[in-house]
């Protein structure tokens, strides 16, 4: 369905338009858009030709590269570059998903070029002014291009530098900067996720959208689980760098919230305020731990229904079935014989599944019809 379906039907059916005012409507958006769709086999077309050719560019200068002068590799590395986006700009004119991809591997290739300068020229090795370059031409190119892959790139490799710093200023880093680290990348994934909104639709909050949603599970198993990663370390007390740590991880996210979301940004700090509890209920490891990890699940699917976006709400029933994944091997799974926990795990995914599927539905169907 078009975009334009959805609420031309909706004005239908409250008699804010007759039958044929919406017939006019639909000719006239259909002669006049045509096909603004690629089709499937497109995409995978141009996503693995995309790959390979990044591939293939790279294993050639890998297997050039000791051969070289220093001269010639950097007129290489340059090269790789310039071509890539002049082939972007010149396909441009005929298919604006080809000039998309083009550039893309374009801003990978950046990337590449950026580290291999450093190594031609032997600069200082401080990787994450390598990632900063990376980021400013993502940024650089979002700004000319406005296509959403520059800006994918430049929200990937915008937290991958800050994140880098942090590293960097801690080489012998404990518990808690390690843990401040994956609650301020985690709080990023969840502000990435209520990118869309329903007034607020665009190709580069879906981007957003896509790159949290990836993240956001993951992160919260690592903090879930940041207690048995420094087990056998003393807990870090809370000093300075520790504070500046929190109020930039869980600052700067709440202040893009606020410019995607405006006033509903307040859902966002709530977010936050369960990331930051979560850090430190875990140190606890006890029941307590995967009830808060199950009332985040059933927050974000609330937070779903509210906003009208399903991706929500399959993200929130997932972390609900993973938390008791977790709470049974953990839990239960060790206090039993081995032929009762595997009848008990097959239970649970027959039983368990069977019901969050039926409830993940009808949620998803309220999300519909609020739409």
């Amino acid at each position: 369905m078009r975009d334009w379906e959805r609420p031309l039907e909706r004005w239908k059916s409250a008699e804010l338009i007759d039958a044929a005012t919406a017939d006019r409507i639909r000719q006239f958006e259909e002669q006049s858009a045509g096909p603004s769709k690629l089709r499937w086999p497109a995409i995978v077309a141009l996503v693995f030709g995309g790959l390979m050719l990044g591939a293939g560019i790279l294993l050639f200068v890998a297997a050039h590269w000791d051969t070289l002068a220093p001269a010639q590799r950097f007129t290489l590395v340059v090269l790789m570059v310039a071509i890539l986006h002049l082939a972007g700009a010149f396909s441009a004119g005929y298919s604006g998903a080809l000039a998309i991809t083009f550039h893309g591997i374009g801003t990978a290739s950046l990337g590449a070029g950026i580290f291999l300068g450093g190594q031609i020229f032997n600069l200082q090795a401080h990787w994450p002014s390598g990632v900063l370059l990376w980021a400013a031409g993502a940024w650089v190119g979002w700004a000319l291009r406005r296509d959403w892959l520059q800006f994918a790139f430049a929200a990937i490799l915008t937290p991958f530098w800050l994140s880098g710093e942090w590293v960097e200023s801690f080489p012998n880093a404990g518990r808690q900067p390690f843990r401040v680290l994956v609650e301020g990348l985690l709080v990023t994934a969840l502000v990435y996720v209520s990118a869309r909104t329903r007034e607020q639709d665009s190709l580069t909050r879906r981007a957003l959208v896509w790159i949290g949603g990836i993240a956001v599970l993951p992160g919260a198993v690592i903090l879930a689980l940041e207690f048995e990663f420094w087990r056998h370390t003393d807990a870090d007390p809370i000093n300075g760098h520790g504070i500046a740590g929190y109020a930039l991880g869980l600052g700067l996210p709440l202040i893009l919230a606020w410019f995607l979301r405006k006033r509903d940004m307040w859902m966002n700090a709530v977010a936050a305020v369960w990331v930051f509890a979560l850090g430190f209920i875990a140190q606890t490891q006890n029941i307590g731990l995967y009830l808060w990890c199950a009332l985040g699940a059933a927050a974000m699917v609330a937070w779903g229904v509210r906003d009208g976006r399903s991706e929500r709400v399959n993200l929130g029933m997932a972390g609900f079935a993973l938390t008791l994944l977790f709470f049974y091997f953990s839990e239960i799974m060790d206090k039993l014989g081995r032929s009762t926990s595997l009848i008990g795990l097959g239970l649970l995914f027959l039983a368990g599944g069977w019901a969050l599927e039926r409830l993940r539905r009808r949620f998803v169907s309220r999300v519909k019809e609020a739409n």
